[in-house]
């Protein structure tokens, strides 16, 4: 399991350190055009689209690194003193939701992505088939599943404070 979180994670960054330097290159570009390309700037109008497609992928392929790491907003001190008092395992009850939600929004998302292809809507300036972006969050919600699952398991502490530390 451990190997697998790692092969993961080293795939998430990747992605998702292309997706950035590619969206800042990109719009640096797009600028560089708009101030000094003149009539060959309206050329390049596409690249708001794709920086803006590239943005929702990096948003939900960093959702599984930001659950891990303890980055998503959570109300501990009341979760903690909930748990302790009762003696309810809340830790293992909330990771086996997160587990089935993440898998049932993945399964939408899917559902929705499959829908949209089939209807073969496409964006206006990219000629792209819209249902792409619906691929985002299904891939996302699974990456957040693998991360709930792997918390419950043990493979992973994602209630412990870390430091940002490289791997």
């Amino acid at each position: 399991m451990k190997s697998f979180l790692a092969a993961t994670r080293l795939a998430e960054r990747i992605c998702l350190v292309s997706l950035l330097l590619g969206m800042t290159a990109l719009f640096a570009f797009n600028i560089a055009m708009r101030l000094f390309g003149g009539a060959h700037a309206s050329g390049f109008h596409w690249i708001d689209e794709v920086v803006r497609t590239m943005n929702i992928f990096m948003v939900f392929l960093a959702a599984g690194l930001a659950l891990e790491r303890g980055k998503h907003v959570a109300v501990d001190t009341w979760r903690d003193r909930i748990a302790t008092s009762s003696r309810i395992p809340l830790r293992r009850i909330i990771d086996t939701a997160g587990v089935l939600f993440s898998l049932y929004m993945a399964w939408v998302a899917a559902r929705t992505a499959a829908f949209v292809f089939a209807t073969g809507q496409q964006s206006a300036t990219l000629s792209m088939p819209i249902g792409w972006i619906y691929v985002a969050p299904s891939a996302g919600f699974v990456l957040l599943a693998i991360r709930y699952g792997a918390s419950l398991m043990g493979a992973i502490d994602r209630f412990s404070p870390q430091s940002e530390v490289a791997e």
